[in-house]
C-alpha cells in the first residue's frame, strides 16, 4: 500500500468545472449541480474580456485567453465580486509575455509547495496515534486523525483571488488534449499544464472535512481488523497456527496462505482454514468476538466460539459493518459529483482524472489477460507442481518465487534477528539500496530522507509533501522482531519510498513531482519486493529465473485483475443504487464476486458460488484503488524487461525523473511502448515452453 499526499489532494480537489463555452446562459442554469447554479458570469461578460485582451496585449495567445477567461467565469461566484469586477480582474491579471508568465509560475509553484509540505506534515502527525503502534485508539485520536487541516485552503485561495490568477493564466487540459499535445510539450509546458490542473473546482471546506473523517474511519476499521490465528480450531479441535500469530485482513491472511505452500505436513489444511476465514469475512458470518481479539477459540468450519475453558459462547456475527464502512466511503465520494463536470462520478475521477487511463482501456487490458488461453496452460503447470487439483485459494499460488529453498520459519528467524525494531530496519536502508545498484553516496542521500515507523496496520509508505522532507516507511514489527511476511511487505514499501524521494527531489519542477499515477509507484515497489531474498544475501542463480518471473507476474496479474473488476462493478452498482443499505450492498458484492469468478476463474480453480474475490481490504479502505495493482504488475513487467542487463538504479532514475506526465507518454519514453500485456503474454508462453515438465 502507499499513502501519498497527492492522493489526499486528489480526493478534495478533483473535479472539473470547465463548462462548454458555447452553452447559452439559460443552458448553464439548467445544470443539476448546486455549484453551477451559482454561476452568474454570462457569455457577454466573457466576450467583453476576450475582446479587450485580444486588442490590448502584445501578440495575444487566443487559446490561453479564451480558455483562461472561461475557466475563471466558471469558478467566479457572486461573493467574489460583480460581473464588472470579474471583467476588470481578468483584464488586469492576465499575463501575456512568456518571461512574466514564467515568473508567475515560479512564485505559485514555490508557495504551493510550502502549503502542501507543511499541511502534509501536520496531517501525518495527527494520524500517528491511528497508524503507529502505541496505546489503544481513543475517540479524541479519531477526531484529530479525521481532521483535514487543509480543508479551508481552497476556499482561502479563491477568496484571496490566488486561485483565479492561476486558472486565468494556466489552462486546464483534458486527458484527450494532453494525449494529443503532450508529446510535443517542453518540460515547462508540462509543468504549466499541471498548474492548470490545480484549480478546476470549488469543493466546500465542510465537504472536504467530511471526506477526510470518513476515509480516516475506514482506515482505522481496517487497521484494527486482525485475526488471532493461534485460536483457530480445525475440524478435530486442533490449533495449527502459532499461539502468538496475529494477522491483519486481508494482507496478513493472504500472505500466511501463500507461505503454507512450503509446509508439506499441515500446509494444505492451514490454507483451507485461512480460506474459510476469508469467506466468513466476506459474508459477514464472522463472529464479532474474534475480530482483533484472542479471547475465544474459533471453530471456523462450524462457526462456533469457545472460552479458554472450552465453554461454547453464542456467536454475535459482525453483520454488515464491513459494507456499512464501504457505503460510507461511497456516499462521501459521491458528494464530490456536483462539483465535477468533466469527471461527474468517482469512476471518471479514478480513471480519467487520477489514473489518466480511460476505464474502458483498463478493463479491456484485464479482460484480455483473464480470457487468454494461456491461463489454462499456466494452471495446468501449477497443478503438476502441486500434485493435486487446484482450489479457489490457489489464486494466490506463489510457487514461482524463489526463496532459495529456505522454509519461512528459517527466514523469519533471519529477519527477526536482523530487524528487531524499526531503528534496525532504517539503519540498513542505505546498504539495501546500494545492493540494488545505487552508488553509496546516492544511496545515502536518498535514504537520509526516509524514516521507518512501526505500524498498526500491514504497512504503508507515506511520501513527503515538499523537497528535502522525510518519507515514512511504516511497517509491522512484532515483539520478537520483524517476521518474513513483514520484511517482504517492508521491501515493497521501501520501493515506494525510493520512488517518492526521487520524484520529489530530482524532478525538475515541483508541479511534476511524482509518477503518472499510483500504478507506477506500485510497479517500482513490486520491482523492489521481488528482490527481497537478494537483499538478505540468499540469492541463488537459476537459469530459469526469467521464466519463473514471467509466470509469477502472469499469475499475480490473473489474481488481482478479477478482484479489480469486482471493485469497478461494485462502484457501478452503487451509483445505480445510491440508496442501498449495507445489507443490500453485501448481497451485491457477493453476487458480483460470484459472477466474475464464474466468468473467469471457475473453470480454472473450481469453486461454486465463490465469494473470494470480495475479500480485499482495499475495497473498504481506499475508494477504487484496486485497479492500480494489476496495472502496476503490467507496468512492472515491462520495466523489468527494460532493466534486464542494465544497471537497475540508473534505469529507474532515468524513468522516474520524467515526473508526473501522463502514463502512456511516460511509458513510451521509459520502455519504448505503451502499457500493454503483450510482452507478458509472450514471455509467459515462452516460459511454459522452456520449463514444461519442470517441478
Amino acid at each position: 500500500m502507499v499513502k501519498r499526499y497527492v492522493l489526499l489532494i486528489v480526493l478534495v480537489t478533483i473535479a472539473s468545472v470547465l463548462v462548454n463555452a458555447n452553452k447559452q446562459p439559460n443552458e448553464t442554469q439548467k445544470a443539476t449541480t448546486p455549484m453551477i447554479d451559482k454561476i452568474f458570469i454570462t457569455e457577454l461578460n466573457v466576450k467583453n474580456v476576450v475582446d479587450s485582451l485580444s486588442t490590448t496585449v502584445t501578440n495575444p495567445n487566443m487559446f490561453r485567453i479564451k480558455r483562461g477567461v472561461q475557466q475563471v467565469a466558471n469558478l467566479w461566484r457572486e461573493e467574489d465580486g460583480s460581473a464588472k469586477e470579474y471583467e476588470s480582474f481578468c483584464v488586469e491579471n492576465f499575463v501575456s509575455d512568456s518571461t512574466s508568465l514564467s515568473q508567475l509560475f515560479s512564485k505559485l509553484e514555490r508557495n504551493f509547495e510550502l502549503f502542501s509540505g507543511y499541511f502534509h506534515n501536520i496531517d501525518l502527525k495527527l494520524k500517528e496515534p491511528l497508524q503507529l503502534e502505541g496505546p489503544a485508539i481513543e475517540p479524541i485520536d479519531m477526531m484529530f486523525g479525521g481532521y483535514d487541516v487543509s480543508a479551508h485552503l481552497n476556499d482561502d485561495m479563491y477568496s484571496s483571488k490566488i486561485a483565479f490568477i492561476t486558472a486565468l493564466n494556466f489552462p486546464f487540459y483534458s486527458l484527450e488534449e494532453k494525449t494529443n499535445l503532450g508529446d510535443n510539450w517542453s518540460r515547462q509546458e508540462w509543468a504549466f499544464a499541471r498548474m492548470g490542473d490545480r484549480f478546476i473546482s470549488r469543493v466546500p471546506a465542510e465537504l472536504q472535512q467530511h471526506i477526510s473523517r470518513t476515509l480516516t474511519n475506514a482506515d482505522a476499521y481496517i487497521s484494527d481488523y486482525n485475526i488471532y490465528m493461534g485460536h483457530l480450531l480445525n475440524n478435530d479441535g486442533e490449533k495449527l497456527f502459532p499461539e502468538d500469530m496475529k494477522l491483519i485482513t486481508h494482507w496478513g491472511l493472504r500472505d500466511e496462505l501463500k507461505s503454507n505452500y512450503a509446509d508439506a505436513e499441515n500446509g494444505l489444511e492451514k490454507q483451507r482454514m485461512v480460506y474459510k476465514v476469508m469467506q466468513r469475512i466476506v459474508d459477514q458470518t464472522i463472529p464479532q468476538q474474534v475480530i482483533n481479539s484472542g479471547a475465544y477459540d474459533w471453530d471456523i468450519e462450524n462457526n462456533k466460539i469457545f472460552t479458554s475453558e472450552g465453554k461454547e459462547v453464542e456467536v454475535t456475527p459482525e453483520l454488515d459493518t464491513r459494507y456499512k464502512v464501504f457505503l460510507e466511503n461511497f456516499h462521501a465520494m459521491k458528494q464530490l459529483d456536483p462539483y465535477s463536470v468533466h469527471y461527474p462520478n468517482q469512476l471518471k475521477r479514478a480513471f480519467d482524472e487520477t489514473m489518466e487511463v480511460p476505464q474502458k482501456d483498463v478493463e479491456k487490458l484485464f479482460v484480455d489477460l483473464l480470457s487468454s488461453p494461456i491461463v489454462k496452460e499456466v494452471a495446468s503447470f501449477i497443478e503438476s507442481r502441486l500434485g493435486r487439483s487446484l482450489e479457489p485459494f490457489d489464486i494466490w499460488y506463489n510457487g514461482f518465487k524463489s526463496r532459495g529453498g529456505v522454509p519461512e520459519e528459517e527466514l523469519t528467524a533471519i529477519t527477526s534477528k536482523k530487524y528487531p525494531n524499526a531503528a534496525a530496519v532504517e539503519a540498513d536502508l542505505p546498504r539495501m539500496l546500494h545492493e540494488l545498484g545505487w552508488e553509496k553516496d546516492k544511496a545515502n542521500e536518498i535514504t537520509s530522507l526516509i524514516t521507518v515507523d512501526a505500524s498498526r496496520g500491514a504497512g504503508h509508505a507515506w511520501g513527503a509533501g515538499m523537497r528535502n522532507d522525510i518519507s515514512h516507511l511504516r511497517t509491522r514489527i512484532g515483539k520478537e522482531g520483524m517476521d518474513y511476511k513483514g520484511y517482504n511487505i517492508a521491501v515493497h514499501e521501501f520501493g515506494h519510498n525510493v520512488e517518492q524521494t526521487i520524484t520529489m527531489n530530482d524532478v525538475d519542477y515541483y508541479m511534476l513531482n511524482g509518477v503518472p499515477n499510483t500504478s507506477f509507484t506500485e510497479a517500482i515497489a513490486f520491482l523492489f519486493q521481488k528482490r527481497d531474498m537478494d537483499l538478505l544475501g540468499l540469492k541463488q542463480t537459476n537459469p530459469n529465473d526469467d521464466y519463473y518471473l514471467a509466470l509469477d507476474s502472469f499469475w499475480s496479474s490473473f489474481e488481482i485483475m478479477g478482484v479489480s473488476l469486482v471493485d469497478i462493478q461494485v462502484w457501478e452498482w452503487m451509483y445505480a443504487h445510491p440508496d442501498a443499505t449495507p445489507a443490500q450492498l453485501k448481497e451485491a458484492v457477493i453476487s458480483i464476486a460470484k459472477n466474475v469468478w464464474s466468468t473467469y476463474y471457475a473453470d480454472i480453480l473450481g469453486g461454486h458460488d465463490e465469494t473470494l474475490l470480495g475479500i480485499y481490504s482495499h475495497m473498504i479502505d481506499y475508494p477504487l484503488y484496486l485497479p492500480n495493482y494489476p496495472m502496476g504488475h503490467v507496468i512492472d513487467f515491462q520495466i523489468e524487461q527494460q532493466v534486464k542487463g542494465e544497471n537497475m538504479a540508473s534505469e529507474i532514475e532515468r524513468m522516474l525523473t520524467q515526473g508526473r506526465i501522463i502514463p502512456q507518454i511516460w511509458m513510451r519514453n521509459a520502455v519504448g511502448k505503451e502499457i500493454s500485456i503483450e510482452s507478458l503474454l509472450n514471455s509467459t508462453q515462452e516460459a511454459l515452453e522452456k520449463i514444461k515438465g519442470v517441478n
